[in-house]
This record gives structure tokens, C-alpha cells and sequence, in this order.
């Protein structure tokens, strides 16, 4: 019987950082059932993550050698036995509107996937491949903050919505995922449909077999992960993102500005001084 490889794909900005900060706290407790891999800084996921980015930006051949081998070597690491595996990773969706000039939705997410799939399949897994969405008119307002934030994106939230106002719904890109990848499963789970926030992932740990009770004895997460910014800290990168700036320099300048939001709210006091 070939081992269970839940390939959770993300897509960003559906709750995906609290998820897997949850699964990280709760795999250990979940060792002798299911074996959890994400994107932590040092893990081979990393690569897996960028080279999935850039294969979706620039599907070459190049890229998508590059693209097999990272997660081949993700697959290399896993330990030999049968437990269920779960793989998270926001970026296996490739590039989301707004990062290096895309503006469709996943183009290139069901043959990449599809290449993917084979390489697990060759290895003995039973590939099984998840996908998290939201409500488009939640999601597409947070994809541009986050595009502003992360990726250097300069246009307004009324002109990312000029660039996108062709955008298909989640069904468009299922039929896309279903098409491409013909006998491997498919599961849409809906970021609404969780039913504790600060259990994130539930749903996809029950997907993976674990018991519900299982579920209900583990610990909640903390504090939540990844919020979005303030207006104004939003307003005042996406400025900056219009400069001719080193990345390294802004991303350094982003960075502040995540940790001092106070100071770009009008109607809040600054704290200490400048």
C-alpha cells in the first residue's frame, strides 16, 4: 500500500502562517501519526518554497529541474516508515497576484503539481493534494497588502483590482488542478469552515487521519501570526515601493515599519520619541 502524502499548497493569505505554527507546536504530540513538515528557516522546504515561485514565474525547463530536485530532497528526509506525511507550504502555489508582475490566478500551479506528483508517486507515496481558499472579496484586498508588504508591489488597491478584475473564482483553478492531475485527489478546504481559530489546520490534520479527539486535546495557539498591517504602514511601503530602492535596503525598511506601525496612525499617540 503506498504511504499518504498530503501536499498542502496553500494558497497565501488563507491563515497559512498560524497553520503551520500550529502544526509545528503540535507535531511532536503527534509523532506516532503523522509526520509534518513546513517551511522553518535551515529545512530544505525553504528552497522547495522559492524554487516553486520561481518555476511559476519562468517555467522552464531550468526551472522546473530545479523545482524537482529541492523537493526531492524534501522527500529524501523524510524518516522510512508508513506514517501519514504532511507537506505545507504556502509558495508550492507559486506566485500570487501581485508578486513579479502576476496577475492570474495560479497559472502555473496544476503543471507544476503534476510534475510533482509523479516524482511522489515514483517514490511509492499516494499523493493527495489540499488547498485552502477564502472569499474572494476577503482574499484579494489582503493578497494586495501582502504584495506591498513582502514583494515590493507599488499600485493602489483600486489598480490591483483593475489589474485583476479578470480574475476567475476558486472553481476555475479546482477544474485546472482536477484536469491536470486526473487520479490524484484533489481537496478544497475553506479557510471559513475552520472551526476553531486557534486550532488552526484542523481540518487538514483530520484530513490526514487523525482522530478528533486527538484534535480536541491539543494545545491552542497563543497569539495569532503574520496580521496584517495598519493602513497607514501599508500606505507608506507601498510609497516606498515606488523608489529606487536596494532590495536588501527595503525589505530592512519594511521590517521597521512592521515593528512601528503606532507611528503611521494618524489618530494614535507615538509612543516614546523620535
Amino acid at each position: 500500500m503506498s504511504r499518504p502524502l498530503f501536499l498542502h499548497v496553500g494558497v497565501q493569505k488563507t491563515g497559512t502562517t498560524s497553520l503551520q505554527r500550529f502544526l509545528r507546536r503540535s507535531a511532536p504530540a503527534l509523532a506516532d501519526a503523522v509526520v509534518i513538515r513546513t517551511p522553518e528557516e535551515g529545512t530544505p522546504m525553504r528552497p522547495l518554497g522559492r524554487a516553486a515561485i520561481a518555476c511559476s514565474l519562468a517555467p522552464d525547463d531550468d526551472h522546473r529541474a530545479t523545482l524537482v530536485a529541492a523537493f526531492e530532497t524534501v522527500l529524501d528526509g523524510l524518516p522510512d516508515d508508513d506514517r501519514p506525511v504532511i507537506l505545507s507550504h504556502e509558495n508550492l502555489a507559486g506566485a500570487m497576484p501581485g508578486n513579479g508582475g502576476e496577475t492570474r490566478l495560479f497559472p502555473a500551479l496544476p503543471a507544476m503539481l503534476a510534475t510533482l506528483v509523479q516524482v511522489a508517486a515514483d517514490r511509492g507515496f499516494a499523493p493527495h493534494v489540499v488547498i485552502y481558499t477564502r472569499r474572494m472579496t476577503a482574499w484579494l484586498p489582503s493578497v494586495w497588502a501582502q504584495a506591498v508588504r513582502t514583494d515590493g508591489y507599488a499600485l493602489t488597491l483600486p489598480e490591483f483590482r483593475a489589474q485583476t478584475s479578470e480574475l476567475p473564482g476558486w472553481g476555475d483553478l479546482l477544474w485546472r488542478l482536477d484536469d491536470a492531475l486526473s487520479t490524484v485527489p484533489v481537496t478544497r478546504l475553506r479557510l471559513e469552515d475552520e472551526a476553531d481559530a486557534d486550532r488552526p489546520g484542523r481540518q487538514l490534520l483530520s484530513l490526514a487521519g487523525v482522530p478528533d479527539a486527538r484534535l480536541d486535546a491539543l494545545p491552542p495557539l497563543e497569539s495569532r501570526a503574520m496580521e496584517r498591517l495598519t493602513p497607514g504602514a501599508t500606505e507608506f511601503l507601498r510609497r516606498l515601493n515606488g523608489l529606487a530602492l536596494n532590495p536588501h535596503a527595503r525589505d530592512r525598511v519594511a521590517d521597521l515599519v512592521a515593528r512601528s506601525q503606532p507611528l503611521f496612525a494618524a489618530h494614535v499617540p507615538s509612543e516614546g520619541t523620535l
